[in-house]
This record gives C-alpha cells, sequence and structure tokens, in this order.
C-alpha cells in the first residue's frame, strides 16, 4: 500500500510507526502499529505511558461515569430541572 493510503496519519503527521501502543488483546506494549487497530490503544510517546493504558482508561470511564452523575443530579434530589 503507497504511503498516500497509508491509514497513519493524523492531522498531516505520521504518528504511527514512531509511537507506542498497547494491545488490548495481548495487554503488551508495541512499537509501532503492529497489531490490529481494534486491539491497539494510543498513540503514546513513551513505553512507559503504553504501558499505563488500562489504568488511564479505568480512570477515565470513571471521571466520565461521576461527570454523568453530576449532569443527570443537576436539578436537583426530585430531578426537577
Amino acid at each position: 500500500m503507497s504511503d498516500a493510503h497509508r491509514d497513519d496519519k493524523y492531522d498531516g503527521e505520521d504518528f504511527g510507526d514512531e509511537k507506542y501502543w498497547f494491545n488490548s488483546k495481548t495487554g503488551q506494549v508495541e512499537h509501532g502499529m503492529l497489531s490490529s487497530s481494534l486491539d491497539r490503544i494510543g498513540p503514546f510517546d513513551t513505553a512507559e505511558e503504553a504501558a499505563r493504558a488500562p489504568q488511564v482508561l479505568k480512570e477515565r470511564s470513571r471521571l466520565w461515569a461521576d461527570e454523568d452523575t453530576a449532569e443527570d443530579d443537576w436539578g436537583g434530589a426530585d430531578g426537577a430541572r
């Protein structure tokens, strides 16, 4: 596949092959886009950041759930808005 058709461009910058990814299927950090996009989390600048991907996802998920709860409760205890 030519570089013009590759799927590793974001805002004109090539980041796929020079970044680190967390493979959610294997639990391993990968340098470059080695696995299927369905299994990749990233990109990250360092292997250490990529290794923390599961924790980061859990933290963000918890924060989003907390925000959703706060938005649902903004009208008061009776839910009136």
